[in-house]
């Protein structure tokens, strides 16, 4: 009689205890020899029997039906199969007289129906292990997001504490990942753009390779960095400490859905494709680069041209030059940018208003308060009603994201109102040191992608015709303060800028 040997070594986690497939191959050939067995060929597979679909497993199927070989030898039952699919075919082919025997070193089998009950038995338990084992599994990762621990490999940025089986921060990469939070919150960054800054800054994957675009779209949609677990579509509290606010995590949100509906390329020589449409026929304004050598000088200089796409059909409008836009892009930026004097006369004045709306402040927190415990109590009584079976879990599920998001959005506005005094100083000191880098923007030479960067900041809606540009500053804040225009010291109220 000859024999297959076969040998399986699992990743995953309830195999870790198995031999190793180099072991199993030494005790099959010494079991072989002690029982004279003929082993025509080994067969080695390093994947899980959960599931059908192993190919070197249906090699052995095929081997034994062409009558290559009528026996199996193996280690153990539960290396042939742990579903019912594959066990159903192995006692199929007994029935059938193609496979005459198997051999175990540590199970015993006689071609007997009482041989066959025993395997049968065998693979049984070797499913119901596999079966519990995941059940446990589950519950056991259901109980630690319950306490706030992630249950997987922490994310870019995190490391796994072995010792005391937390996440914590990565010092290294955590600085260079909350700046490139903050980068892409500017719409003017790609994620090309944000791998090449980690590359800059020498920072790479754990194999030491460059961290791939892939790793960074998925790192800027993932809750885990203000504090919050997505774990299989339902969201949990962290216990681990945040890289982000919620208010940044939203505003990446933001500019991922917005370039998920945009498809222009990032060139880097065409700082402002995607920014400016055609005023005449409402086109998009695409760009050319033209290389001329001029023999006389010995010199090669490259231009740069603007022009409508005319994707809608015929248009009038003419070429504007590189130069030309650079030129106008820098005064519809200058339009609404600050002075340092002006700058540092609003945070004065914010101060000013920020310190009487302190005194109303406790007021504020005790409306949020409140809205906070019925976020809870709500939680409570959904959780309650998943489980007593009057809800769905794809209702469930949907309802505790969107109440949980609501009650770290709240938590999130009582930590800034106490810690900081109010809601709005914050945002309004960024958008005054905004404004204000706009001016050394502007006046700043070959930084056309700064100026790009600046320009989707400030305004919207820019519309090139006769070679002319005109802006829509209709972003929060950003019209009020080009009306005061450049250098105005006329004092604005705060809620104006912030358009409240």
């Amino acid at each position: 009689m000859k024999y297959i040997g076969y040998c399986r070594k699992s990743t995953d986690e309830p195999d870790r205890q198995i031999l190793s497939i180099e072991a199993q191959v030494a005790e099959l050939k010494e079991f072989a020899a002690k029982e004279k067995l003929e082993i025509v060929d080994f067969i080695l597979e390093s994947k899980t029997a959960k599931e059908p679909g192993r190919q070197k497993f249906a090699e052995v199927i095929r081997l034994l039906e062409s009558g290559v070989a009528d026996g199996i030898l193996s280690w153990h039952p539960d290396r042939l199969a742990r579903n019912s699919i594959d066990g159903g075919r192995i006692i199929y082919l007994l029935d059938t007289g193609k496979l005459l025997d198997l051999k175990f070193p540590s199970f015993w089998f006689d071609n007997t129906p009482q041989g066959k009950f025993m395997l049968n038995m065998a693979f049984g338990q070797s499913k119901y292990y596999i079966d519990s084992l995941s059940v446990n599994v589950k519950r056991g990762n259901r109980q630690k997001l319950r306490r706030g621990e992630w249950p997987n490999k922490a994310p870019f940025g995190y490391l796994n504490d072995m010792s005391t089986k937390t996440i914590q921060v990565d010092k290294k990469r955590a600085k260079f990942v909350r700046q490139a939070f903050e980068m892409y919150a500017t719409g003017g960054f790609m994620q090309i753009d944000i791998r090449e800054f980690f590359t800059k800054n020498k920072i790479f994957n754990k194999t030491g390779h460059t961290v791939h675009v892939n790793k960074i779209k998925h790192m800027l949609s993932d809750p885990f960095y203000y504090g919050v677990m997505n774990f299989c579509g339902e969201l949990y509290e962290g216990s681990h400490k945040p890289l982000i606010t919620k208010k940044l995590f939203d505003k990446v949100q933001e500019v991922v859905r917005r370039k998920s509906k945009t498809h222009y390329s990032h060139t880097p020589e065409f700082d402002f494709l995607g920014l400016v449409k055609c005023g005449e026929c409402g086109g998009s304004i695409t760009a050319e680069k033209h290389v001329r050598f001029y023999p006389t000088k010995n010199r090669t200089a490259v231009f740069i041209y603007y022009r409508c796409s005319k994707k809608f059909g015929p248009c009038s409008q003419r070429y504007t030059t590189g130069l030309e836009m650079e030129e106008k892009m820098r005064v519809a930026i200058k339009n609404a940018s600050i002075s340092n004097y002006v700058a540092k006369k609003f945070l004065e004045w914010a101060e000013t208003d920020s310190q009487k709306e302190n005194l109303e402040s406790s007021d504020k927190v005790g409306i949020l308060t409140r809205q906070l415990k019925e976020a809870e109590e709500k939680l409570d009584r959904l959780l309650e009603a998943y489980l007593d079976k009057v809800i769905e879990e794809t209702e469930y599920k949907a309802k505790k994201n969107e109440l949980l998001e609501n009650k770290l959005s709240l938590q999130a506005e009582i930590k800034e109102i106490t810690e900081k005094g109010n809601e709005w100083l914050e945002p309004f000191s960024e958008f005054v040191k905004t404004a204000e880098t706009g001016a050394k923007t502007a006046r700043a030479k070959n930084n056309l992608h700064e100026l790009s960067v600046q320009a989707r900041t400030v305004g919207s809606n820019f519309f090139l015709k006769d070679r002319q540009l005109t802006c829509e500053y209709v972003k929060e804040g950003w019209k009020p303060l080009s009306e005061f225009g450049v250098g105005a010291l006329s004092r604005p109220s705060t809620r104006t800028l912030l358009g409240d």
